[in-house]
């Protein structure tokens, strides 16, 4: 067992992500613990069939993560005959005979584990707790095996002490915590979720937990956080689910609905902490403020992310997609680079002069989808797609544009569709090496309209499908040739996966020509292509 593992430096991570597929982990009673190849769904526009999107996945390895988090598969292996069978019961909770004495205390309705183990409870405390209070080096392992516990002055589970806490949610079962509206204790450092521990957490197993955070958060762990498996919801007045640390997702399905962020990684003290991986598994996030939210790296390698009501639906210092599906809806900023511990540089864009700080969104694959009314993909330095999908759906409004980067824009690979507005349009920069075309449709098309770029022979090289109006389009991909004029259709068929796609011109209209590589920047936009032509 690794007490504490070395910091997951941006490096590290890159070259983890780097590995083709993933490591297969050891199982214990049939829970799958990481790297299931996921696959976002299609969505289709008007005039158009679904279609179907394969994401390669690009899942950081388990030997990385057990390098670098508290994380170990053996941690989900034991020996069945040494389990401590907990019966909860309201004035009646009870542990199987011939435990030790010292194990596990009944104390009217809190039930308090004392060593290192493995404790199976059930049963129900209607008004009671759960305390793992072990030693600093012990391993505690809690299986939810049926079992409802509530609390009406405070968080119903409390790791107060131990090496590291593991909540396995037996194969079958249902299970639920619900914590008090008001609490008892409100220090600084007292719990404040309905699922607290001061130790690392790993929530492992194939059976479903329900957790109700009336008070504050949902889960919190003050130190790092894994959620290995599970079918597990949440509904928290304040954030969804916390790892100080890290918050690292490997499988499972995880259903967030937080009053504040969804799904996070706030340590903004240790150097190389606060970092967020999601790296197989589902997570649906419906957030007040951001949908999942890091304060140094964010990095989707694997599984789907669905952000689908947030203010801002990733934000980090450094963003990272490299394998996966993430589909993004915000009320502001879809994917927003800001915030961390970052020092900024004078003198950034060329669409404004904003300063060029030391934040990063990059793209090397997967499938990225955004739906924002404030800016699409926002980075508050550079920003770079080199594979993968990054489609967006962006404002409405002149004010904010679909792509907005202080510094530059760089497009090496994947495919790159940005529909918006006009007022604040920002292109790929100079050291792009993928060509692109920059389009505007003059009057605003409205959602479901398909629009289509043709190449000289009249092949068609795109086909995009509009979620709302739209009076400009950024495209880029392999398809696009340097230097070419290409044709623009509205109208016509389309099969779409993410909005892009396959099209067919029966039926369309022309509405221009353009030249790929001549890009004209609009409005106060970030750095991107900057303003007059490029070749």
């Amino acid at each position: 067992m690794n007490r504490f593992r070395n910091a997951l430096s941006v490096t590290a991570l890159a070259l983890a992500i780097g590995l083709a597929g993933c490591a297969t982990a050891p199982t214990s009673t049939g829970t799958s613990l990481t790297g299931t190849t996921s696959t976002g769904n299609s969505s289709t526009g008007s005039s158009t069939t679904s279609g179907t999107s394969g994401t390669a996945q690009a899942a950081v390895s388990l030997d990385t993560l057990a390098a670098d988090t508290h994380y170990d598969a053996d941690d989900l292996t034991w020996d069945a005959a040494s389990e401590v069978a907990v019966t909860l019961a309201d004035g009646a909770s009870s542990v199987a005979s011939g435990s030790s004495s010292d194990a596990v205390t009944v104390d009217g309705d809190t039930v308090t584990v004392n060593a290192a183990g493995t404790y199976r409870l059930s049963g129900s405390l209607s008004d009671g707790q759960v305390v793992v209070a072990a030693g600093e080096e012990d391993v505690v392992r809690i299986i939810l095996d049926g079992a409802e516990i509530s609390s009406s002055t405070g968080s119903p589970f409390v790791v107060q002490n131990a090496n590291e806490a593991i909540v396995y949610l037996e194969d079958g079962t249902s299970n639920s915590l619900s914590d008090a509206s008001t609490y008892a204790d409100t220090a600084a450092d007292a719990p404040n979720a309905a699922l607290y521990s001061h130790a690392d957490l790993t929530i492992a197993g194939t059976g479903s937990l329900s957790v109700d955070g009336n008070f504050n958060d949902g889960i919190s762990s003050k130190d790092g956080l894994v959620l290995a498996a599970g079918n597990v919801t949440v509904d928290a007045t304040d954030d969804g689910i916390v790892g100080k640390d890290y918050a690292v997702l490997l499988d499972g399905a995880y259903q967030v609905t937080a009053g504040d962020d969804g799904f996070k990684s706030d340590n903004e003290e240790d150097e190389g902490r606060g970092w967020v991986l999601i790296n197989g598994g589902t997570l649906n996030v419906s957030a007040v403020d951001d949908g999942i939210k890091a304060f140094n790296t964010l990095t989707i390698a694997a599984g789907v992310a669905t952000v689908g009501e947030s203010e801002e639906g990733l934000e980090a210092q450094h963003i990272v997609i490299s394998g996966g599906t993430a589909n993004i809806t915000a009320n502001d900023d879809g994917v927003n680079a800001s915030g961390g511990s970052t020092t900024s540089a004078s003198g950034g864009g060329m669409g404004g002069g904003e300063a060029v700080g030391d934040y990063t969104v990059e793209v090397t694959g997967g499938s990225l989808t955004i739906n924002s009314q404030g800016d699409g993909l926002d980075s508050n330095g550079n920003a770079s797609i080199s594979g993968g999908t990054v489609v967006v759906n962006g404002p409405t409004n002149s004010g904010n544009g679909a792509l907005d980067v202080n510094g530059e824009l760089t497009v090496t690979g994947g495919t790159v569709a940005a529909a918006g507005s006009v007022g604040m349009v920002v292109t790929p920069g100079t050291s792009s090496t993928q060509s692109g075309v920059q389009v505007t449709l003059g009057s605003a098309v409205p959602a479901g309209t398909v629009v289509q770029i043709a190449d000289s022979a009249g092949t068609v090289v795109a086909a995009f499908v509009t979620t709302k109006a739209t009076a400009s389009l950024v495209f880029s991909s392999a398809a696009i040739t340097e230097g070419q004029e290409y044709t623009v259709y509205t109208g016509g068929t389309a099969t779409v996966s993410a909005g892009v796609g396959e099209g067919s011109l029966d039926g369309a209209d022309q509405v221009s020509t353009v030249t790929a590589g001549e890009y004209t920047a609009g409005g106060m936009g970030g750095g991107g292509g900057g303003f007059g032509p490029r070749r």
